[in-house]
């Protein structure tokens, strides 16, 4: 009779590691999730061997099986209600969800032309899939809320981008990789996303009513289980690129010219976005809402979404490279914004 509740000692012990983690990673300036992404791609640099797909832990199976639980939790913290009632802000939802999925990508495709860049080239192919990507949900809102921002549609849209990036993701790397020298198989990927992606949120929101508050009661712990199956297919795939060599021509300064571009697409983006806001007279906090969320990209879907998108697995860790830089300057940045918004939000305030 004691082990269960030994058993759940050492669960909490484990959970009650994360906000301690994370604490010691905000004193150092960080998140104890990049972190752990670092530690992983080092993990894989000395021990690439065991992390490969078909190598003694399987990973490629449990990764696959993951995938396919994120999605259905997805679903299941979705509400029909919240999603219908938040349609009226139709201006604010127009500018984030054509900035997250039509400014994106012109831009790089607009980039690539001028640089004659070969679409075959897995950096440009990751570039490309970092554009279009959907907007990331939870530091989206959180970079809303410090800022001052319109919250209910910080919600509404960071849950509708990752909602249609579902189906405009796959649609925008198909027409990429088919007008290039790449290809992509796209029957074996749509069958790939039907399964592992879209039946499972499907099912979640089927299932709203009935598991959605327990899913919400428990979204510290359904979190934590998507960051660790996000890490498990970060070391996964940086193993099959390591063992193939794939980085060898890769340098630091190739390394800080990508970051170098990521925080100049991040900039190019954000100040997009600000003028379009002042054309449509938006007003403080949706157009706070709009820089924040318009100006995010997902790196949740961005890994997860791999597994299926890109079949070949030693490529994966290299495609993955922009997304996973681009995610950690996007938290450092807007996070310096936020606070600053809200410093002088709070100044306006007070009385001269």
């Amino acid at each position: 009779m004691k082990s269960p509740e030994k058993n759940n000692g050492t669960t909490d012990n484990v959970m009650g590691l994360i906000p301690r983690a994370n604490k010691l990673a905000n004193r150092i300036g960080l998140d104890w999730f990049l972190l752990a992404l670092v530690l992983m791609i080092v993990l894989a640099y000395l021990w690439p061997q065991v992390g490969l797909k078909d190598g003694p832990l399987a990973l490629g199976t449990i990764t696959d099986v993951g995938v396919t639980i994120i999605f259905l939790f997805y679903g299941l913290r979705l509400s029909p209600e919240k999603l219908k009632a938040g349609l009226s802000n139709w201006r604010l939802h127009t500018l984030v969800q054509l900035s997250t999925f039509v400014l994106f990508p012109v831009l790089i495709l607009l980039v690539m032309q001028l640089v004659n860049a070969d679409s075959s080239n897995l950096i440009w192919l990751g570039v490309f899939y970092l554009a279009a990507l959907p907007s990331t949900v939870s530091s989206s809102v959180v970079m809303v809320s410090v800022a001052g921002g319109n919250i209910p549609a910080a919600i509404f849209n960071a849950s509708i981008s990752s909602l249609v990036g579902v189906f405009l993701t796959p649609l925008w790397m198909g027409v990429f990789l088919t007008t290039g020298s790449a290809t992509i198989d796209m029957q074996d990927v749509m069958l790939k996303l039907v399964l592992q992606v879209l039946v499972p949120v499907i099912v979640g929101i089927v299932l709203h009513k009935r598991f959605g508050s327990w899913a919400e009661r428990h979204k510290a712990r359904v979190r934590f289980f998507d960051q660790s199956i996000i890490l498990l297919i970060v070391y996964s795939s940086f193993c099959e690129s390591y063992a193939r060599d794939l980085f060898g021509g890769l340098s630091m300064v190739n390394l800080l010219g990508l970051g170098g571009g990521m925080l100049v697409l991040f900039f190019a983006v954000y100040g997009i976005i600000t003028g379009i806001g002042k054309l449509l007279h938006l007003n403080r906090e949706d157009n706070i809402t709009a820089v924040f969320c318009g100006s995010k990209k997902s790196l949740v879907h961005g890994t997860v979404m791999s597994q299926v998108l890109f079949p070949d697995a030693n490529v994966v860790g290299i495609i993955l490279l922009p997304i996973m830089l681009y995610h950690a300057l996007q938290l450092v940045v807007a996070s310096i914004i936020a606070q600053a918004s809200a410093r002088k939000a709070t100044a306006e305030k007070q009385p001269s």
